[in-house]
């Protein structure tokens, strides 16, 4: 992969609205236009990545469950969550960990 500078400079022509729009968003966060630009293009492009791992890992989990006929209902899953936000408001103990049982 060749070497990228730390900044590239770009142009980038956006509709007077939108423009409007960033300029307030950006004062209220105390940012400059940039930094809030820059800022947002970075959240952006983080969470398409995310997304794409998360659609990997659950074609994954998809597979391993056809594989070998095991996984998670979903009560159980959400009597998990249920457990465990319970237990991060300090309400309860850790919710044991799920166990993946025969399907179908």
């Amino acid at each position: 992969m060749p070497a990228v500078s730390a900044n590239v400079a770009t142009s980038l022509k956006l509709p007077g609205a939108l423009k409007l729009q960033l300029e307030e968003d950006a004062k209220q966060m105390g940012m400059s236009l940039h930094a809030f630009m820059v800022s947002t293009l970075a959240d952006a492009a983080q969470r398409k990545r995310l997304r794409q791992t998360f659609a990997q890992d659950s074609a994954d989990a998809l597979a391993v469950m056809k594989a070998t006929g095991t996984g998670h209902a979903l009560d159980d899953v959400r009597q998990y969550f249920s457990q465990l936000k319970e237990h991060r408001q300090g309400q309860s103990a850790p919710p044991a960990p799920l166990q993946a049982k025969k399907m179908g």
